[in-house]
């Protein structure tokens, strides 16, 4: 009987299982399978309509009017009481400040043009600096670097920068920090000044060269300006930032004891939050570089226009040359600036190889040393000017020149068919459809996928960026740089998931690419357009794989700080249900990360933007190209000027989308199963 009954258990049939019910589609998908439904068939039936195309060569009655106050303004500078009281004042002393730095390190206007202290007191006395603020190991990579750059023959450029970069720091530090103390110590002035933050951050740096060149005219002053708006905004985040994480407890017992607002904040707050001050001294020391260097479009002296030139004659070799200075010089500041903020840690002049005492005996004995250089360089013509047998710079620019003339010879079946099969199969069909859509089409699809994103307000936001773009006369340049720029993001988020995803699943990868993506991350923009110019030539294609470059970095590190903040618990009731590697990726990691993906195109979208503006210098086209020409040719400066305002709006319009696509709420994430569970 028991047999019996446990051979009907065997062969009773096992319950079938449960199903979960389909979901539907959400509201969301809808609106956005429909925007695209309505784009592809406006395409399709009203193609090459109501384009708004613009030749090169016109203008609107808008671009006619910014000539004219272009050319108001060059009549009336000398009268006009807001140029005479507050421009003009401004100008001489960021003048004034530039050609003390220039005059100190790089050219005096006299005599024989050599600087105060010369090659040889600049490199002991930066050498010198370098090991006071950071270490030993800073100060001979100081040294190495600024001596290279002689024997590279072109010490002289980029003194002219490093004396543009400073001033720029310095005046960036003197309005920064206070901005930063106040924000942090003040919810209110936080709240007002976030919002102007971000919008100086998602500006691409080729807009602000137009309007302060119109205010400030060529030169250091409106350089070092641009610099310093541009360079801000770290410094006074992480200033804030770093007053604003002070533990609560901590300022309460400082309160208990009696202490005022201003003795807490110089006895307290200020001391704790150093090391975060000095992380955004060399933030902003980073950008100070990077747009010191395409300053140089408005007549900024040094590297950059070494840069700009060789790159409108195609000479790759004087490019890379100069490019591979301002890396190195990246690389300095940023490993100075870095370990200066290791030394701001507290305890950390204990914890070094050498009591405080000997190492105030070293500084000591290398200070006299440096001295003693900067002596030499002001009374020896040797050590005055870089000698020019030592040059080397020639050698390396035929060097270079030689090997690019080589690839392209070599290389140039593998280069022009990738360049060729992307560009017809991906990039002109993609911008096809952007700018032969009719415009109110794509304006409404844009519309209703931003109101699918974000509601109403950013509908009617991404609408009024749409409308100034419109009204500025550049709808179709609008739409070309936008054809690059979504194209480059997506090979950028493409790579941002690869790479991320094995950094945040793997300590052992992510210790390998992260100190790649941080050299990455501190190489001025212009400095990408070099190597693909040899490889690539002059084309758009070469800006969208500089773009690309230029952008991977930061998706990459925001992905795998996603992927690595998920949960262990998650992870591992996952693999305990049977699920596979993949499953795991695609069905828990990915979707659980999803705002940090959302976020990673988004610095993507603004990275990327920067650098196609850029490639105009190469050929990209689009909105770059009429800035470029607005600089070149007075005729086009309205038109230039109404570009980058355009820019503007359209960097807007892609950060406020994907800020939203990263704040939307998470749906429910079913955890991934095998077949046999």
């Amino acid at each position: 009987m028991t047999t019996l009954v446990r051979d009907q258990e065997k062969v009773q049939p096992s319950p079938s299982p449960v199903r979960e019910p389909r979901r539907l589609p959400s509201r969301r998908t809808i609106l956005l399978v429909g925007a695209g439904i309505i784009w592809i068939l406006g395409f399709l039936i009203l193609h090459g309509t109501s384009t708004l195309t613009l030749p090169a060569s016109e203008l609107t009655d808008l671009h006619r009017s910014l000539n004219q106050f272009n050319a108001w303004v060059a009549a009336n500078r000398a009268d006009n009481p807001v140029f005479l009281y507050i421009f003009t004042p401004l100008r001489a002393v960021v003048d004034n400040v530039a050609n003390l730095f220039i005059t100190l390190f790089a050219a005096s206007s006299t005599g024989l043009r050599l600087p105060e202290i010369g090659w040889f007191g600049t490199v002991g006395l930066l050498g010198w600096i370098a090991f006071a603020v950071g270490n030993a190991r800073v100060a001979l990579l100081t040294v190495a670097v600024f001596t290279f750059l002689g024997f590279q023959g072109l010490f002289v450029e980029a003194t002219y920068t490093f004396a543009l970069v400073l001033t720029a720091v310095l005046l960036t530090l003197l309005v920064g920090i206070p901005v930063g103390i106040l924000a942090g110590v003040s919810t209110r002035v936080a709240t007002v000044i976030t919002p102007v933050l971000d919008f100086m951050q998602t500006l691409p740096t080729f807009v602000y060269l137009a309007p302060l060149a119109l205010i400030f005219l060529i030169g250091p002053a409106s350089a070092v300006i641009a610099t310093v708006i541009y360079a801000a905004p770290p410094v006074i985040r992480l200033t804030a930032h770093g007053i604003r994480s002070i533990p609560e407890n901590t300022r309460e017992a400082s309160d208990s004891l009696g202490t005022t607002g201003l003795q807490r904040l110089l006895t307290l707050q200020l001391p704790m939050a150093r090391r975060t001050v000095v992380m955004g001294i060399n933030q902003s020391t980073m950008a100070a570089l990077s747009m010191v260097t395409i300053a140089a479009l408005i007549a900024a002296p040094g590297l950059g226009q070494v840069v700009v030139r060789a790159l409108q004659s195609l000479d790759v070799g004087t490019a890379v040359n100069a490019g591979l200075s301002i890396v190195l010089l990246a690389i300095v500041l940023d490993r100075v600036t870095t370990a200066a903020s290791r030394r701001a840690e507290p305890g950390a002049a204990r914890t070094g190889r050498i009591s405080r005492r000997n190492r105030y005996i070293v500084l000591g004995v290398t200070l006299a040393v440096a001295l003693v250089m900067v002596q030499l360089s002001r009374s020896s013509l040797w050590a005055a000017a870089f000698p020019k047998d030592f040059n080397i710079g020639p050698a390396i620019v035929q060097a270079v020149s030689s090997a690019s003339q080589w690839m392209q010879s070599n290389l140039s079946l593998f280069t022009v068919s990738l360049r060729e099969s992307v560009t017809t199969g991906i990039l002109n069909p993609f911008q096809s459809l952007l700018t032969d859509t009719p415009f109110y089409i794509l304006v409404g699809v844009i519309a209703l996928a931003a109101y699918a994103l974000g509601g109403w307000k950013l509908a009617a936001v991404t609408t009024a960026c749409l409308g100034v773009i419109i009204y500025l006369g550049l709808w179709s340049d609008s739409m070309v740089t936008l054809a690059g720029t979504l194209v480059a993001t997506v090979l950028v988020m493409v790579l941002g998931v690869v790479f991320g995803v094995a950094m945040g699943r793997s300590q052992r990868v992510d210790q390998l690419l992260r100190p790649i993506l941080d050299a990455g991350q501190t190489m001025p923009a212009f400095v990408y357009l070099v190597p693909f110019l040899g490889l690539f030539g002059a084309t758009r294609f070469t800006a969208i794989i500089a773009g690309i470059i230029y952008a991977a970095p930061v998706a990459i590190k925001i992905t795998a700080d996603g992927i690595a903040a998920i949960s262990p618990t998650v992870l591992e009731a996952a693999i305990s249900s049977g699920s596979t590697p993949w499953q795991v990726i695609t069905k828990v990691q990915l979707p659980m990360a999803r705002k940090s993906l959302a976020l990673a195109a988004n610095q993507g979208l603004i990275y990327v933007l920067a650098m196609v503006v850029v490639g105009a210098l190469v050929g990209a086209g689009g909105l770059g190209y009429d800035v470029v020409a607005g600089f070149v040719q007075s005729s086009l400066f309205g038109k230039g000027l109404a570009a980058g305002l355009a820019i503007v709006f359209l960097g807007i319009l892609l950060d406020r989308m994907t800020q939203a696509a990263a704040a939307a709420p998470l749906r429910k994430i079913a955890v991934a199963k095998s077949p046999s569970t």
